[in-house]
């Protein structure tokens, strides 16, 4: 059963008239995860943002974004922030953007939380303080504390997981959430999004450019180039055999980068793509 469903979905630059992205569907199913490839500007982002109507003003879109069989494209402004958050949580690309640096990230926590639940103050602490243990966040009352510049870019991830886990959202949209991490904390992130789906069962969007990334969590992957889907297949057959000759040189460029980088570090094989 299809959980999303994004049908003729156009966006456009309104004062320009620009088409950014002119014709996308695709749907996603329960449990599903859906990556999202393609290289900057290829409008992964454009139509995530545009899935929870979150785009800059300037910004239009047209088509049906259907959620559990409710068209979001008509619903008052009011009606839809009920719908972030509780039904689709979307996890930023730079963690910084998404908190207030004016306030702690426990107050940005709570007021989420109080959107959507009807907990006291101890309910919503005792309920993300275990989340940030399930996601490998330590004293997870003094993380609350502390203002969002205090943390790394891999803790403030961790803190939106958690605030995933909490929220259990029916859709998670991940908007390239490991770039601006360095390496180790990539890693312990990736694998975070890998356990949400047995703690969750949501289904989940991945935007990524890294294909290494997508392989380890997808089931599904879209290519997008120059805003238009070019191919979707399964993740298996689309590192196996990818038929858009787009797909094939980013799954070749991808096999040269580990290769590349697996003789740099004193090997002599070829990487698993």
């Amino acid at each position: 059963m299809n959980v999303l469903e994004v049908d003729q979905l156009k966006i456009w630059d309104g004062l320009t008239g620009r088409l950014l992205v002119p014709n996308s569907s695709f749907s996603v199913r329960q449990g599903e995860r859906l990556a999202i490839v393609g290289e900057s500007g290829s409008g992964k982002s454009l139509t995530c943002r545009a899935i929870m109507r979150l785009n800059r003003a300037a910004l239009r879109q047209s088509g049906r974004i259907v959620l559990n069989g409710v068209n979001l494209s008509e619903l008052p402004e009011k009606e839809m922030r009920k719908r972030r958050g509780k039904q689709l949580c979307m996890i930023m690309q730079n963690g910084m953007r998404a908190f207030d640096p004016s306030r702690p990230v426990g107050a940005h926590l709570h007021e989420t939380l109080a959107v959507h639940y009807p907990w006291s103050r101890s309910e919503m602490t005792d309920q993300v303080k275990r989340a940030m243990e399930g996601v490998g966040l330590k004293d997870p009352l003094a993380v609350m504390s502390r203002y969002p510049h205090e943390l790394s870019g891999g803790m403030l991830q961790r803190v939106m997981i958690a605030l995933a886990i909490v929220l259990a959202p029916d859709v998670i949209i991940a908007d390239e959430p490991t770039t601006a991490l360095d390496a180790i904390s990539q890693y312990e992130v990736v694998e975070q999004f890998v356990q949400l789906r047995s703690r969750l069962g949501s289904s989940m969007i991945f935007v990524s450019h890294d294909l290494g990334v997508v392989k380890r969590i997808a089931d599904e992957v879209l290519v997008m180039k120059d805003g238009e889907i070019v191919e979707r297949g399964t993740t298996k057959n689309i590192f196996a055999a990818p038929l858009h000759p787009y797909t094939r040189y980013l799954v070749s460029s991808k096999l040269a980068l580990n290769r590349h980088f697996k003789q740099m570090m004193g090997g002599n094989g070829v990487a698993e793509g």
